[in-house]
């Protein structure tokens, strides 16, 4: 039979592993004599105080190691793979997929479709719940992977087969079943489309979902993002400002309801329904702790508290001297997507008003390589920065958030560098966290 196993990249230094003489390039083959099928898998078993260790060299040969060790202690290897597995892709053909919506001609992993459950645990994908098996789902309550993100778009089976094109995909909501019974926390989103899920339909949703109460945590609701690349599939349509009304409307009655039974607003609309229904952001407490972040949730409003904070703090230090004013002659600029650029400009006015001296010039950048219905900063690609930003007022250097570049890659969505960008607009280009807080103090130079 032909071994599998796990080869080793790294080895920590001063680690149960470099003690015991492991090296870069041996291989994992078991421990306590079972197959390590995943990086779960592999935390499980050195969880305990005594085990057994094979390991195959590079020369073939094979060593048992006996290790004591303390309880929950890691053995500090590095693998070539950190799932230390394949990573499943989305076999659906949703009719919302953004992934569908891109040209050509982009780098292969910009198409990758994950829908595997043990990137949800370890960096907060969403799943679909159908490419998982019966001994996925086992495994999930066996060690304990919690939060579990999954998208729901809907509660009505028929309509969920239609809507991810899977004959499966309304039969795997019962595994949602299996989670709540097995204790595992979950967080749920629903993708809306116009005339198809929202409505009656989102009505229907939000309160099947409420009886996985506390277990799914939360749940948000976000408009389908729409790309211009969209021919020969299925027909969608952007929502209008009364669309975004009414979709505010079903859910705001429902926090209410549910707030007072439980304490929790739990269903959540992203910010660029409040923006596109010409409404103010809710309060900080609405958005029961910011769960949902990553979808957009509560993004602008905790940056408008982070930015408050932020800016008692500089006129604090001004009162103490610590900054002295005025702030001579700095000059910078920040670009951003449409959807917060005014919630920038806001914030760069109040910060100048504050500090003389500091001029903050804030461009907004159409989409145009996605089309103008997309207006988040977190896809905007270098040549619409390079395109709009030429021949503009951009100071000392041009400040970008961090959502700009994809998630462990120093490259925007056309591979071009924040380098390069600065290269063609003859200024430094800086990348900072998107919090209110890193806005004053990277505006300040501090």
């Amino acid at each position: 039979m032909k071994k599998k196993g796990h080869r080793m990249k790294n080895i920590l230094p001063e680690s149960i592993a470099s003690e015991l003489g492991l090296e870069s390039g041996d291989v994992l083959l078991a421990i306590n004599g079972q197959e390590i099928t995943d990086v779960f898998d592999y935390q499980y078993a050195v969880m305990d105080e005594r085990i057994e260790v094979l390991i195959e060299k590079p020369s073939g040969e094979e060593w048992l190691l006996e290790i004591d060790k303390e309880y929950d202690e890691d053995l500090g290897v590095e693998f070539d793979n950190g799932l230390m597995d394949d990573y499943r892709s989305c076999h659906n053909k949703c009719i919302f997929c953004f992934i569908d919506q891109m040209p050509g001609g982009m780098r292969d992993t910009l198409y990758f479709k994950d829908d595997d459950s043990r990137l949800s645990f370890l960096q907060g994908n969403y799943v679909t719940l159908t490419n998982m098996s019966d001994h996925d789902i086992e495994r999930i309550i066996r060690y304990h992977l919690s939060p579990i993100n999954i998208s729901f778009q809907t509660t009505n089976p028929k309509l969920r087969c239609m809507m991810l094109n899977n004959r499966f995909a309304g039969a795997a909501l019962a595994k949602v079943d299996r989670l709540y019974e097995g204790g595992v926390t979950m967080n749920g989103q629903i993708v809306l489309c116009r005339g198809i899920n929202d409505g009656a339909e989102l009505e229907r949703s939000i309160g099947d979902l409420t009886r996985y109460i506390p277990l799914l945590e939360s749940v948000s609701v976000v408009p389908v993002g729409l790309s211009k690349y969209r021919e020969g599939l299925y027909p969608l349509e952007p929502f209008t400002k009364e669309d975004a009304y009414g979709v505010l409307e079903i859910i705001h009655g429902w926090q209410q309801r549910l707030y007072a039974e439980h304490g929790l607003h739990f269903i959540h609309a992203s910010d660029e329904w409040y923006i596109l229904a010409g409404l103010p952001l809710p309060e900080a407490e609405r958005y029961d702790g910011y769960p949902q972040l990553e979808n957009g949730v509560g993004m602008l409003r905790l940056q408008e508290e982070e930015f408050r904070e932020a800016l008692r703090d500089v006129r604090d230090k001004i009162e103490r001297g610590d900054i002295v004013l005025p702030i001579q002659f700095r000059q910078v600029s920040v670009a951003t997507g449409l959807l917060a650029c005014d919630h920038v400009r806001d914030m760069a006015r109040r910060l100048m008003a504050l500090c003389p001296g500091l001029t903050i010039w804030v461009y907004p950048i159409r989409n145009d390589f996605f089309g103008e219905l997309i207006t988040v900063s977190g896809l905007l690609t270098g040549g619409d920065l390079k395109n709009q930003l030429l021949g503009k007022e951009l100071g000392e250097g041009l400040y970008l958030p961090e959502n700009v570049l994809r998630s462990g890659e120093a490259v925007f969505l056309d591979d071009m560098t924040p380098a390069q960008l600065g290269n063609a607009l003859q200024t430094e280009v800086n990348i900072v966290k998107s919090s209110g807080r890193d806005f004053v103090w990277s505006m300040l130079g501090m």
